[in-house]
């Protein structure tokens, strides 16, 4: 019996052993006074990666000052393929957790925690940076939540979806998306102001690249520019906006126009058909909405964009018998 006690547990080693991956956790301290008891951890990670205590113990996983800089850090060995959830503490007690800014969340069901994805098992160290105590970002950078749904695929490919672009050296093997809620699937990167192209990923090759729609494509890519913390909206895979539910793809609403395009202080939508009511959306090239307009048994809304920046946008029309049309709008 002892001898398969001990072959069972050196099995659970082994397993364990061939999925670990180092993962530094780093915390930057700017600003704050620290605590005497120091700079803590706490997540769904402690009881795996060996700490006592179990999980989110607030006392046992303290962070060591990296020489006289205000960044406080820790590498733990910890399973991959799999997701976390941590905050950082100034101080050993569970009370004196970060407030973990909303963009940063899990976000689903009320969870205020940080998250990672740990998705490789390559000898280097997984460290997205020292992110500044309850804050978004290490210090320089702005955080971008990339998220896209995936409900319209036929299948989904069983290597997950990614994304790449000319933030990570257009590699899609590195940045894959972790999916909390259905079809949805996202990750939080970290970038310096600037204006960056992407795309999404039904898989890790450069073939499972979606095909982004004309109107809302910068060199057949996906563009994002970044002067804030960023959370995108869930985009369509290979769509310019988000999933309309129950629309099918062919159902196109004909008939419909956009006049004056570009525009200044207003535009105008017309609708061949006015015995139908109409929802009109415009998202700006982030795929977040601006602006809702309604109308009902009308041909034409009034859309304002003299209170919109310049740029590219993207006007969505859902008529009543389900039909669809989306276009592009510039205003100067």
């Amino acid at each position: 019996m002892k001898k398969l006690i001990s072959t069972l547990l050196l099995l659970v080693i082994i397993t364990i052993s061939a999925t670990a991956k180092k993962v530094k956790f780093a915390v930057d301290m700017t600003g704050q006074l620290v605590n005497t008891t120091g700079i803590h951890c706490s997540g769904d990670f402690q009881t795996i990666a060996g700490f006592p205590g179990g999980d989110w113990a607030s006392n046992t996983t303290t962070l060591t000052q990296e020489g006289s800089t205000e960044i406080y850090s820790i590498v733990v060995d910890i399973p991959a393929f799999a997701k976390y959830e941590y905050k950082f503490l100034n101080g050993d007690q569970f009370y004196e957790a970060e407030f973990v800014p909303i963009e940063s969340r899990v976000g689903y069901n009320f969870n205020d925690n940080r998250w990672i994805y740990v998705d490789s098992l390559a000898n280097d160290t997984t460290f997205v940076g020292a992110i500044l105590f309850a804050g978004n970002a290490p210090a320089g950078n702005f955080l971008v939540r990339f998220l896209v749904d995936t409900q319209t695929l036929p299948s989904f490919d069983p290597a997950g979806m990614h994304v790449a672009g000319n933030f990570q050296n257009w590699d899609p093997t590195t940045t894959y998306l972790y999916s909390f809620a259905t079809n949805v699937h996202e990750i939080i990167s970290y970038v310096p102001t600037g204006t960056y192209e992407f795309k999404f990923y039904n898989g890790n090759t450069i073939g499972t690249a979606e095909s982004v729609p004309a109107i809302c494509a910068v060199n057949t890519n996906r563009e994002l520019t970044v002067d804030k913390d960023t959370v995108l909206t869930a985009f369509c895979f290979a769509s310019c906006t988000a999933c309309l539910v129950g629309i099918e793809e062919n159902e196109i609403l004909a008939g419909v126009e956009l006049f004056p395009n570009p525009a200044e202080d207003f535009t105008m939508i017309t609708f061949s058909d006015n015995n139908l009511s109409y929802t009109i959306s415009v998202f700006d090239i982030t795929g977040r909405k601006v602006s809702t307009y309604f109308t009902e048994n009308k041909n034409s809304v009034r859309i304002e964009t003299e209170i919109l920046n310049k740029g590219i946008y993207f006007v969505n029309a859902v008529a009543s018998n389900n039909k669809s049309y989306s276009g592009k709008l510039i205003i100067n």
